[in-house]
């Protein structure tokens, strides 16, 4: 009996099957609430819970919320954390922060509790608070800046008195399911860890004290669970090319336009009503009719040509009437940005995910000058020029290599026009065309002269 060879796997199934399959795999590894990014891969935010003394009935503790992202910073309103408590915990009292709702304190006779509910929601309080209810790095309204922006802004803290608990490291139990919303979702917090109690040092820096217990909370954000439609997109344009390229259309909605209400015209006679009627800082954006109708551009010129240098000029747009940008930054990833030499107007830090990468920057504004970004109109931009010095070893104006690959505004991706649309340099065909046409109007010019 003849045996015939078996065909390759690869003359069979066609090639991009085994890519597919990958992905597959790949996408099926992570749920829909996990979240990584590339550019800051470590950035979370983290909950500590110090329980800092016994009290009768539970503990008193210390809760701080660390901001570990490097640029993605929780903007008013503010945050706000929840949690169930695994018994039938009360709040006696905070300070630094305070329930939404107190819940149904109806069994309590004498002393009220501050919060009896089994689901607490605890937001900050707000600046100018009476000092006898503050507490250090409180009262903020919430906002948050990122660590790699201001880390001393990065931090807020409150004290809670809990009752109704365990006494003990043995008797008293963790809550459960954390959220933080900042103030809408896109966090998603893991599950409280006992970790090892914390230390504190006293004022004169002679003995140290530690926490009863302490338990950590680790909250990471997905872009994807936040909004399901972008809130940034990019534009591109040159000095080499006339073209400029838009954002691409309907990026973040498309223009209703039997719909009223949808965006607002720059020139419309009644803006200023349907603004102040809108309520300024409401989280549904109110933005500018553009083809894109995102809320935010960035736009990035290729400006100059230097022997050495080349400049670009970045222009960031806010096209949303309703939010003022404060303390805003945005992330830049470009081959040549190890190699800044000045920027004007701005405030600039290398970031390094990786190590030995160097082509992450983080821009934002200088405070009393340009670190708030106006809400939609005449004043509603900010913008620098950036210097950066070539490295002839790498550096070429060819196919779209001077436009970055990323940009992040307040932490969200931007949408990038697509690559086959970015302003190129003309052909070397044209250029040559070009040439030999002129040396033949020339030369014809010349024998006319002499006829």
């Amino acid at each position: 009996m003849e045996h015939k060879m078996l065909p390759a796997i690869g003359s069979v199934v066609p090639r991009g099957f085994f890519a597919v399959l990958l992905l597959l795999f790949f996408f099926s590894s992570f749920s829909s609430t996990e979240a990584y990014d590339p550019l800051d891969p470590t950035g979370n935010i983290t909950i500590k819970w110090d329980v800092i003394s016994w009290t009768p009935d539970g503990y008193l503790a210390v809760v701080t919320m660390y901001n570990f992202q490097q640029y993605r910073h929780i903007q008013s309103p503010g945050w706000s954390l929840g949690w169930t408590w695994a018994k039938k915990e009360v709040i006696w009292n905070m300070m630094g922060s305070q329930t939404t709702e107190q819940g149904d304190c109806s069994k309590f006779k004498a002393g009220i509790p501050h919060c009896c509910k089994k689901d607490p929601t605890v937001v900050d309080l707000l600046p100018g608070t009476p000092y006898n209810q503050q507490i250090a790095n409180c009262c903020k309204g919430g906002v948050l800046n990122s660590w790699g922006q201001d880390p001393s802004s990065a931090v807020s803290s409150f004290q809670i008195s809990v009752g109704s608990a365990g006494t003990t490291n043995r008797t008293v139990k963790l809550p459960k399911n954390f959220t933080l919303k900042a103030p809408g979702p896109g966090y998603t917090c893991g599950p409280a860890k006992v970790v090892k109690p914390t230390t504190f040092i006293t004022s004169d820096k002679r003995r140290t004290t530690q926490a009863m217990m302490t338990w950590n909370i680790t909250c990471t954000y997905s872009q994807f669970l936040a909004q399901k439609t972008p809130s940034c997109c990019v534009s591109l344009s040159s000095f080499y090319n006339d073209t400029v390229v838009n954002c691409p259309t309907c990026t973040c909605g498309c223009q209703n336009k039997t719909e009223s209400g949808s965006c607002v015209e720059p020139n419309s006679p009644h803006l200023a009503s349907v603004v102040s009627a809108s309520g300024k800082g409401a989280n549904t954006p109110l933005v500018q009719c553009t083809s894109h109708m995102c809320p935010i551009r960035v736009h990035w010129h290729v400006k100059l040509n230097y022997k050495e240098y080349w400049r670009v000029k970045v222009t960031i747009t806010n096209f949303n009437y309703r939010m003022n940008y404060s303390q805003w930054n945005l992330v830049v990833q470009h081959p040549n940005l190890d190699n800044i030499t000045q920027l004007f107007s701005f405030q600039y830090k290398s970031l390094t995910p990786y190590e030995g990468l160097n082509d992450t920057s983080m821009l934002w504004g200088i405070k009393f000058y340009n670190d708030f970004l106006s809400s939609a109109g005449p004043l509603g931009n900010v913008q620098s020029e950036i210097l950066l010095r070539k490295d002839k070893s790498t550096f070429t104006f060819d196919k779209g290599w001077a436009f970055p690959r990323r940009i992040y505004f307040n932490g969200d991706n931007c949408v990038m026009p697509p690559p086959d649309a970015y302003p190129w340099l003309p052909n070397a065909s044209s250029k040559l065309v070009f040439s030999v046409l002129s040396t033949l109007i020339a030369t014809l010019a010349s024998l006319l002269i002499v006829i």
